[in-house]
């Protein structure tokens, strides 16, 4: 980060004229949202404004991204937040999944169920590629963080209490006690998501021995995350950590004027995400503005309160659940948020694991490459029984940019 820049974070902190702040503001906003300290993408600034509006209205309505939808559910957790999950289930052949069950008059097993959770400023909807391609062939289910999506604002934050890695890991048992009450799981986490079935893994071990028979952690960490550089310079990052705490709690004390200069720096914030989202340069821009909606839709205070729990997450002794499970680590190499170095340490403390890296990737690995996230994933179903060796697992649309 130049001297500029982290002179222009520091200003956030102490301006007294909020109005004049608002354009750094929404800067400091894009960079927090999209998991990093800093970034800017030069090229957004060559393109008239009222261009940008158009466009982004345009891949707006002709992305198909995030509109799938399933049988909706409504979990609580144990501070009585309202977690919102869908359900894809699998109508067994020649019937229903209930008539099914009672077929002879005896209980068939359950089937397996993937539950999904997504990352930080992200939603359900982020894990698009996968859900489409596992349609029809395994039973799903995707839910929401507290505060994130169509899960209501964490009652416990709204009271003051700081967000916490181990109220995931809770939330997280909400959503399986209402939405999968028995059967067989597969757990996959991406990024804050990864955090929280560790957190899970630490707080209900007996869930993850009795049911789990497989894991997937993308893009994700057990710890030490204080120590991630962003692809900054030490001074740099050095200065972004001793004042985006006060920033972050500044700025969330003052959500509805920080959000007006949010829109304001939208050019600017846009590219932020690209850059500490995706790392391939032919990524469609349907997907990288898809990408932009989830991140965007998050608000500030959320973003604010959810930020501290990061330094603090170390759930290295809880991948010892996980030993004994057919696991998936996978990240991308050029992942600035959760390096990949991260999961490779991750694999180390579970040899048995499979280690996927992917080249030419960032940290929205499953949106920039869904192909080989679902390639992946589908041969950890099919190694836990989860789906027939010989079931299809296809594909969905294509994020890479295609010719006009």
């Amino acid at each position: 980060m130049s001297e500029s820049s982290a002179e222009a974070v520091a200003a956030v902190a102490s301006a007294g004229n909020w109005r004049r702040a608002t354009g750094i503001a929404g800067a400091a906003i894009g960079v927090v949202a999209a998991g990093a300290a800093a970034g800017v993408a030069i090229e957004r600034l060559t393109v008239g404004r009222g261009m940008r509006k158009k466009a982004r209205l345009a891949l707006d309505s002709a992305g198909p991204y995030g509109a799938l939808r399933g049988q909706p559910g409504k979990a609580h957790a144990d501070d009585g937040t309202e977690l919102y999950y869908e359900v894809d289930d699998v109508e067994p052949e020649g019937g229903s999944a209930p008539r099914r069950r009672r077929l002879f008059g005896r209980k068939a097993p359950a089937p397996v169920t993937v539950v999904f959770s997504h990352g930080y400023c992200l939603s359900q909807d982020s894990w698009h590629f996968q859900r489409a391609a596992l349609r029809g062939v395994v039973r799903t289910v995707h839910w929401d963080q507290r505060s994130h999506g169509r899960s209501a604002r964490g009652a416990a934050q709204v009271d003051g209490v700081p967000v916490d890695i181990e109220q995931l890991g809770r939330d997280l048992k909400a959503v399986i006690d209402a939405a999968v009450p028995e059967g067989p799981i597969v757990l996959v986490g991406h990024s804050m998501g990864g955090m929280t079935v560790m957190a899970l893994a630490d707080q209900f071990p007996e869930l993850i021995r009795d049911r789990v028979v497989a894991v997937a952690l993308v893009g994700t960490s057990s710890g030490r995350l204080g120590e991630v550089n962003f692809g900054l310079p030490v001074a740099g990052v050095n200065a972004v950590r001793r004042v985006l705490p006060g920033v972050l709690k500044a700025l969330g004390q003052r959500a509805e004027l920080v959000e007006k200069g949010r829109r304001a720096t939208a050019d600017l914030f846009a590219g932020i995400i690209k850059r500490y989202s995706f790392a391939s340069r032919d990524v469609d821009p349907a997907v990288v503005r898809f990408a932009e909606r989830m991140i965007e839709g998050t608000p500030i205070d959320v973003v604010a309160e959810y930020y501290p729990a990061f330094a603090d997450h170390d759930k290295t002794e809880a991948l010892a659940h996980f030993a004994d499970l057919p696991v998936l680590v996978l990240a991308g190499v050029k992942d600035l948020v959760t390096p990949s170095e991260h999961s490779e340490a991750i694999a180390d403390l579970l040899p048995d694991a499979e280690l996927v890296l992917v080249p030419d990737a960032g940290h929205l690995v499953m949106l920039e490459h869904p192909e080989v996230v679902t390639d992946r994933l589908a041969d950890l179903l099919t190694r836990a029984g989860a789906v027939p060796a010989g079931a299809t697992v296809g594909g969905y649309g294509s994020s890479t940019a295609q010719p006009g």
